[in-house]
């Protein structure tokens, strides 16, 4: 027996399944693919916190360590590449990508492979031990530093060697050897700390977007227009030209039939101009329509809010955030870490706002902080709930 609503209707249980099913089906896509890079977040830093190396590993290699130089990681199917032509690599940065486009195994235009052999990573330098000699890139003498996002080619430019170099690895290793290199690097100046920040930084932002259950649709939510194939869009074009025809019709010529008494009646006196008739004045009488009301998603607006609005501009978003003439919102764009001065005349900051030590974000009591990006972000104030864009 089908089940019906009050109206006796089964397309509004249809149309809630069908509603229910679409939004259950995204969730879980977002959420898988949420979990997924929060996975390799967490991996990352767990791996920038022990990173380590150690003498053994170098037990067994063609190679002779110097005093305090340890093994980080080795790869025995590394290619060494050249640049056949001049090139300029920018200077080396501790910047940690998450999240790497899917290279393919090709080799770039304009590199020549001239060797093959065992990559070692170390504290110090990375090494290639290959048939034809050893190639050395020591961490001090690095000055420029390259990753092909669309292959899995790395190079490197070193002062006391005149052609750009590097190596061509397998690309399942690619992301591994990246990131350690990284660190290695990191290490070897003394900046490891800045990576472990930059990475807590990333899993304190991407737990902010963590997808939220969709609501359950019921059967009385259903709308007619969902009946109709095609949705609002079908009964939206309905209306048009329900519109648009007789109007086209109305201003139209109506026809004249050949011999009628109206095309009899086109006779020299008939054409001759009229008499003008007396035509009353036209009064324009304008209008002002109020707008419609929008409704209010956002908290009540504070006392220091109220006393300096700002305008806000047609068509402007701001996703909750008030006016303010800095174009501060919480849709989407750059961290501000150096906000303005007068950031707390239009939004509510913690008390101590400008001790903090990130970029801004709003607390879940709606109050915002310059604590972004750190372990204690909006401490007592029930965490982190999501971050103000420039």
């Amino acid at each position: 027996m089908a089940k019906t609503d009050s109206t006796g209707s089964t397309w509004r249980y249809r149309w809630a399944y069908r509603q229910n099913e679409r939004r259950q089906r995204a969730f879980r896509d977002a959420d898988e693919a949420w979990r997924r890079r929060d996975d390799e977040l967490r991996r990352l830093r767990a791996l920038a916190g022990s990173f380590q190396g150690s003498v053994e590993a170098g037990v067994g290699l063609p190679i002779e360590l110097a005093p305090g130089e340890v093994v980080f990681w080795t790869l025995p199917a590394a290619q060494l590449v050249e640049v056949r032509h001049t090139a300029v690599l920018p200077a080396p940065e501790l910047t940690i990508d998450p999240d790497p486009l899917a290279v393919r195994p090709r080799r770039p235009e304009g590199l020549k492979v001239t060797d093959a052999g065992l990559a070692v990573l170390t504290n110090r330098r990375l090494v290639l031990l290959g048939g034809r000699g050893r190639r050395d890139w020591a961490y001090g003498r690095m000055t420029g530093l390259a990753h092909d996002p669309a292959a899995p080619v790395t190079l490197i430019q070193v002062l006391d060697r005149r052609r750009t170099s590097g190596l061509l690895l397998p690309t399942g290793a690619v992301a591994d050897f990246r990131f350690k290199l990284t660190l290695a690097f990191a290490d070897a100046i003394e900046q490891r700390a800045a990576v472990v920040a930059q990475l807590d930084e990333l899993i304190a932002e991407h737990t902010q977007t963590q997808p939220f259950r969709p609501g359950i649709v019921t059967p009385a939510q259903a709308r007619f227009s969902a009946r109709v194939p095609g949705g609002r869009r079908t009964v939206a074009v309905a209306a048009a030209l329900a519109l648009v025809v007789p109007a086209m019709l109305f201003e139209s010529d109506p026809p004249v039939r050949p011999g009628s008494d109206v095309a009899s009646a086109a006779t020299p006196a008939a054409t001759a101009t009229p008499t003008p008739r007396p035509v009353a004045p036209v009064v324009r009488v304008e209008t002002t329509i109020a707008p419609k009301p929008r409704k209010r998603t956002g908290a009540a607006p504070t006392p220091s809010q109220s006393r300096t609005a700002a305008p806000q501009l047609a068509g402007e978003r701001r996703c909750g955030a008030p006016a303010n003439p800095f174009g501060y919102d919480y849709c989407g764009g750059s961290r501000i870490r150096k906000p303005a001065e007068r950031i707390c005349d239009y939004f509510e900051c913690v008390p101590g706002f400008w001790s903090g030590r990130g970029y801004v974000v709003q607390c879940r009591d709606g109050m915002l902080s310059l604590t972004g990006g750190q372990a204690t972000a909006c401490a007592g104030r029930q965490g982190v709930r999501r971050t103000l864009w420039t």
